[in-house]
C-alpha cells in the first residue's frame, strides 16, 4: 500500500514538472508572420531637475592628448557627458517596449554594434538581447575605431549596485573587433534587466542597453518620439525605461490594422 502511494506521488510530480516545463516554453517569443498588425506611436516626457552633466577631467586619464579630439571636449581638457538628455521636456534615449507579448514579428537580422571612437562609445543607449540557439557570432560585435588607442570593452549585467561580468575584452588597434555573440547565452529572464558596457583603459567610456525579449521596441528620438509596428492586435502592457531615471508602465489595446497612441512621463530623482 505505501509503495503503491509512494509510486503515484512520483507519478503526480513529474506530471507537475512537465507541465511546468511545457508552461515556461509557452512563455518563450515565437516569431512568425503579422496580418494586419496595428501600431503604436507617441512620446516620453521629463518631469523634475535635469540632472547636471559630469564634467570629466580628460587630463587625468590614458592617452589625454587624443581623447581631448572629443568634439564636446571643452577648454582646459574638461568633457561634459549628460546622461539625461531632455529637449523640450522630452526625453532621449528611453527605450519603449512591449512586456506580455508572446507572438508577432520577426526579430531585427542586423547585428547590434557598438562603436568606440573618439574616446566614446556610440550609441548611448540601445537594447541587446539573449543569443538565440545554434547563433555563434553576428548578434552583438564592437569595434575600435581609434588608431594608435588601445581600448578594453568590459560587458556587464547590472541589478541594482551589483554587475556580473559578461565579457572582458582588449581591442589594441583600429579595426579590432570583438563579437560577443556567445557571451550573451548567460541573459536570464527574471534576473537580467539592464546590460552597461565601459572601457576600462578609459572608465569615462560608457553605454547602457536594455535587455529585451520580443522585437517591439523602439529608443526615443531626441524629440522623445517613438513607434512600434506590426503588433497583432489586443491589450499589452507597455514599458519606458531609462537607464538613470527609471521605468514606468501602462496598459494599451492595439486594435487591427489601426494606430494607438500612448505618453509616458518619467520623473527625475
Amino acid at each position: 500500500m505505501k509503495a503503491t502511494i509512494k509510486v503515484a506521488g512520483l507519478m503526480f510530480c513529474l506530471t507537475l514538472l512537465v507541465a511546468q516545463e511545457g508552461l515556461a516554453k509557452s512563455k518563450t517569443y515565437q516569431a512568425g508572420t503579422v496580418t494586419n498588425g496595428g501600431s503604436l506611436v507617441g512620446s516620453v516626457s521629463f518631469k523634475g531637475k535635469i540632472p547636471e552633466p559630469i564634467q570629466e577631467d580628460l587630463n587625468k586619464g590614458k592617452n589625454a592628448e587624443f581623447c581631448a579630439t572629443h568634439p564636446d571636449t571643452k577648454e582646459g581638457g574638461i568633457r561634459p557627458r549628460n546622461k539625461v538628455v531632455v529637449t523640450d521636456g522630452k526625453l532621449k534615449d528611453t527605450v519603449v517596449f512591449i512586456e506580455n507579448i508572446e507572438q508577432g514579428k520577426d526579430w531585427s537580422k542586423e547585428t547590434i554594434k557598438f562603436d568606440f571612437k573618439n574616446c566614446d562609445i556610440f550609441p548611448k543607449v540601445t537594447v541587446v538581447r539573449k543569443t538565440p540557439k545554434g547563433m555563434k557570432k553576428g548578434l552583438v560585435q564592437i569595434t575600435n575605431h581609434d588608431p594608435d588607442i588601445l581600448h578594453n570593452p568590459h560587458g556587464y549585467s547590472k541589478v541594482g549596485a551589483s554587475a556580473k561580468t559578461l565579457f572582458n575584452k582588449p581591442l589594441p588597434s583600429k579595426g579590432d573587433v570583438a563579437d560577443v555573440t556567445k557571451n550573451m547565452k548567460r541573459f536570464k529572464m527574471k534576473k537580467d534587466k539592464h546590460f552597461f558596457l565601459q572601457c576600462d583603459q578609459h572608465n569615462f567610456m560608457e553605454a547602457d542597453a536594455r535587455i529585451i525579449w520580443n522585437p517591439y521596441y523602439a529608443v526615443t528620438a531626441k524629440e522623445g518620439s517613438f513607434q512600434i509596428d506590426q503588433i497583432p492586435a489586443g491589450t499589452y502592457r507597455i514599458t519606458a525605461w531609462h537607464p538613470y531615471i527609471g521605468e514606468v508602465s501602462q496598459e494599451v489595446t492595439i486594435e487591427a490594422g489601426k494606430k494607438a497612441q500612448l505618453g509616458f512621463e518619467l520623473t527625475g530623482k
